[in-house]
């Protein structure tokens, strides 16, 4: 994945000058780059309408290409860009910033003003976007900037989360969890809207693959888990239920054999359709995430592309990002907690320490007591989000969180968890995401945040609510009916 940096500016100012402002640009797209997640490649100046359609399109046919980085250095003509930012169907930010910190006082002339003009050429080109409805971000100040480099990052993972959304191929392993309606979803609209494709295969396909697993390759793996993790004694070679982690293992290598053949990234299982699974997949879905793949839980595959997008995003920072569920609440007064949890998808991307792989009954399935990883969430900062379809939209709702150390340890309580902090308090968070229709499914995030979010929605035309510490009930109430009118005028007749 890479970026490409373009700098706008006319032939009014000779040859010298644009020589000049190429020398300038390609040190202000160095110095970015620095900071950048991605690669970030300098184009040559661009000083006529041609060129700069020219360039657009080959941004839109280029793959490796997740968006645009517009600078207009000099002044350039806006009238220029109106045939390429027309066509333009990758991401763009709008940088306005200039080669110089400080302004020399003392030596000022015309020649300097003309070369660094900044000031005005960024407002011309502000307006033909603004014109032309263009969606982008606009970032104002000097790359040296650690707030900056830090915003236009944002807006590089959010492209590279639009990037892998727009290709993404996901398998969904029998159908959804009869009778729930917020799993459901129109899968040609998301494929209209985001470009994934979403496609269901008979769980017997997968149990296939599963049974075809070598021994050899069963052991290997078994070896690596006992490695990794604090393996629970019956489980490990010897004990009186090692077969079972075997099993887990054979399932891991299956869904990796059928995922990498299918170039699929993404993934649902139901526990209510496992055909011939012995187990409900618990162990192999969880380090499967812990790569990067995206899951959701009971066919749930708006969660799952949901789940992937965000681990494109994050890669490479501190931090994890996990399928989550809200499952119930501690209300006592002034130390509200969410107790976050699944029946036994969590990733390990999310835990505070080495996690220990067990073996518990499961109530419901009705197959063998599957394997998993529990474990505590690490405490920090994160955010929880979800994706609804709302009939004629999708909406994302996200609420910034505090992950904390449970109060009291779970030495009953079998399956990966995380308890937070809901901002600003649980009350108005669990009021506000309920009435905004969002699902119980969620991702949650310590890597990246509300600002990374909010770019992709744009990116996308995509409804985003987030749920913050400033938010109010009645406040909150109002944008959702304000939404409601401006994507409905937004769809035309």
């Amino acid at each position: 994945m890479r970026l490409w940096f373009l700098t706008g500016s006319q032939g009014l100012y000779g040859e010298g000058t644009l020589r000049q402002v190429a020398e300038q640009s390609r040190r202000i797209a160095e110095q970015l780059g620095e900071s950048l997640p991605f690669e970030l490649e300098w184009r040559p100046v661009l000083t006529d309408a041609a060129a700069i359609r020219r360039v657009c399109l080959e941004a839109n046919g280029d793959d490796e290409c997740i968006g645009l980085i517009a600078w207009m250095h000099t002044f350039s003509p806006a009238k220029m860009w109106i045939a390429g930012l027309d066509a333009l169907r990758k991401p763009l930010l709008h940088l306005h910033t200039q080669a110089n910190v400080e302004l020399p006082w003392s030596s000022i002339d015309m020649d300097f003003m003309n070369l660094n003009q900044a000031a005005h050429g960024d407002r011309e080109f502000g307006y033909i976007q603004t014109r032309l409805g263009v969606p982008r971000k606009t970032v104002a100040g000097h790359v040296s900037d650690p707030s900056v480099a830090a915003r236009i990052s944002a807006w590089a993972r959010a492209a590279a989360g639009r990037a892998e959304v727009g290709s993404l191929r996901l398998a969904r392993f029998g159908d959804n969890m009869r009778d729930v309606a917020v799993t459901e979803g129109d899968k040609v609209e998301a494929q209209l809207r985001f470009g994934v494709s979403v496609n269901t295969y008979g769980v017997n396909d997968l149990v296939e693959v599963v049974d075809a697993a070598a021994d050899a390759e069963v052991t290997a793996l078994v070896k690596e888990y006992e490695d990794l993790y604090q393996v629970a004694p019956e489980l490990r070679a010897g004990g009186e239920r090692h077969e079972s982690l075997r099993y887990a293992a054979r399932i891991e290598l299956g869904l990796r054999h059928f995922l990498e053949g299918g170039g699929f990234k993404a993934f649902t299982t139901n526990f209510e359709d496992l055909g011939g699974l012995r187990q409900l997949p618990g162990l192999a879905v969880q380090r499967l995430m812990a790569e990067g793949y995206g899951f959701g839980g009971e066919g749930d595959w708006k969660t799952s592309v949901l789940l992937r997008t965000i681990k494109v995003m994050a890669e490479g920072l501190p931090g994890g990002t996990s399928f989550m569920e809200d499952y119930t609440y501690h209300l006592t007064p002034g130390e509200e907690l969410i107790l976050g949890a699944h029946m036994l998808e969590v990733c390990p991307s999310i835990a505070a320490g080495t996690p220990s792989c067990e073996i518990h009954p499961l109530s419901i399935g009705g197959r063998e007591d599957p394997v998993r990883l529990v474990f505590d969430a690490a405490p920090g900062p994160a955010v929880v989000v979800g994706l609804s379809d709302m009939g004629e939209r999708f909406r994302l709702v996200a609420n910034e969180i505090d992950v904390v150390t449970p109060p009291e340890p779970l030495p009953n309580l079998p399956v990966a968890r995380a308890v937070w902090r809901p901002r600003p308090d649980l009350r108005t968070s669990a009021e506000s995401w309920i009435t905004a229709g969002a699902p119980h499914h969620t991702v949650l995030s310590s890597a990246i945040g509300a600002e990374e979010l909010t770019d992709f929605a744009d990116m996308l035309g995509v409804e985003l609510l987030v749920i913050d510490e400033t938010t109010t009930p009645r406040q909150f109430a109002k944008e959702l009916r304000w939404n409601q009118a401006y994507y409905r005028l937004a769809q035309g007749f």
